[in-house]
């Protein structure tokens, strides 16, 4: 039975969009869930119908709640939504859920957009880990992104050496954290460029609300894991705390995950500081709960060739009179680099998917943990 389940287990990933949207409603299904479509107004890449799906196992007004959610970053959804498909089919989760008397939730494909067009972002070119701002302000500035705009996202594709050398001289001032900060710390300045976190919230921002505001606003214990790829060590799930800057709620953090659960505060992290950050909306819609959250972050291909295919990818975007062939060519490379598709790296981030599940379960059930 372990090898006929090890066998089973890279058959939970999908090659399209339509394809794991299909095998998460198998999955929830199977596990005698219900799931609510929240509908993307615009078709996918192959005319399918895009929605936010929403599957939900414990009782409405249960005192604590799991969430887990993919594709916040539109193709990162590859990694993600395996994950999700494969916890709804082995049960074991959702046993342990009911005798914890923890309701979970499964968000799949926050960004259905941007997965079926293997884009990271939204349709309106929105990093939307970087969308939840008030807009109601002024927009904060990104200087250090303004220097490099022109050179990091090209007019012609390969760049040439004088952009190289623009970055290669920012990075000699400032260091690879400064450059991985200024370029991904999220930008409002830039629309057709990288990490641009919008001028008004985006589509998928108001749905996140719209679910939280539907299942979240009942609970006393708030965990959520989002699942993210393209940092770090290929196959290395880094669970990044992922809330405001609070020392009592890092340590719950690190009680439920371990102490090896990194921070974007104190520079432990492989990301960069960030703002405009997903979680600040359950912090505005479910002021109730206590919260615990972490993304779950796994390493796929090294940060220059991550950075240099979303480089691509958006210049590609830029180009809509770029030949097939060599669409062809970075839309492969962009996939690549938040998604690794072999059948040990998908064992390896369901493995570890599993073990923070678990633990998160384990701390919700005990109160003051």
């Amino acid at each position: 039975m372990a090898d006929d389940a090890a066998a089973e287990l890279p058959a939970a990933f999908a090659q399209s969009y339509a394809e794991a949207r299909n095998k998460f409603l198998q999955a929830a299904a199977g596990a005698g869930l219900a799931v609510h479509a929240h509908r993307h107004p615009l078709l996918g890449r192959d005319g399918e119908e895009l929605a936010v799906d929403v599957a939900r196992h414990g009782a409405a007004d249960a005192p604590s709640l799991l969430i887990v959610t993919s594709g916040c970053h539109g193709l990162e959804g590859f990694c993600g939504s395996g994950i999700q498909v494969r916890l709804l089919q082995q049960g074991q989760v959702l046993r342990q859920a009911a005798q914890a008397g923890v309701a979970l939730l499964f968000v799949h494909a926050l960004n259905p957009w941007g997965f079926s067009w293997w884009r990271r972002t939204t349709q309106e070119n929105v990093d939307l880990n970087r969308n939840f701002v008030d807009f109601g302000q002024p927009l904060p500035a990104n200087p250090g992104y303004d220097e490099l705009a022109h050179a990091l996202v090209p007019v012609h594709w390969p760049p040439a050496a004088a952009a190289e050398q623009v970055i290669a001289g920012f990075i000699a001032r400032h260091g690879m954290k400064g450059f991985q900060t200024a370029v991904s710390s999220g930008q409002h300045d830039h629309p057709e460029g990288l990490f641009f976190a919008g001028r008004n919230p985006s589509w998928s921002q108001r749905t996140w609300r719209e679910i939280l505001r539907e299942h979240a606003q009942r609970c006393r214990r708030l965990g959520w894991i989002d699942l993210h790829t393209g940092l770090g060590p290929n196959g290395h799930g880094e669970r990044i705390f992922s809330a405001r800057e609070d020392a009592a709620t890092l340590a719950r953090a690190r009680q439920w995950w371990g102490e090896q659960v990194t921070s974007i505060y104190d520079g432990s992290s492989t990301s960069a500081r960030l703002f405009g950050m997903a979680f600040e909306a359950v912090y505005q819609e479910c002021p109730q709960a206590e919260y615990t959250g972490i993304a779950l972050e796994y390493g796929t291909l090294p940060m220059t060739e991550v950075m240099t295919a979303l480089r691509a990818d958006q210049w590609l975007e830029n180009h809509p009179e770029t030949p097939d062939d060599v669409r062809r060519t970075i839309k492969r490379q962009t996939r690549d680099a938040f998604y690794t598709d072999s059948d040990d790296w998908k064992r390896q981030v369901v493995a570890q998917a599993d073990e923070a599940v678990q633990q998160a379960l384990a701390g919700l059930a005990a109160p003051g943990r």
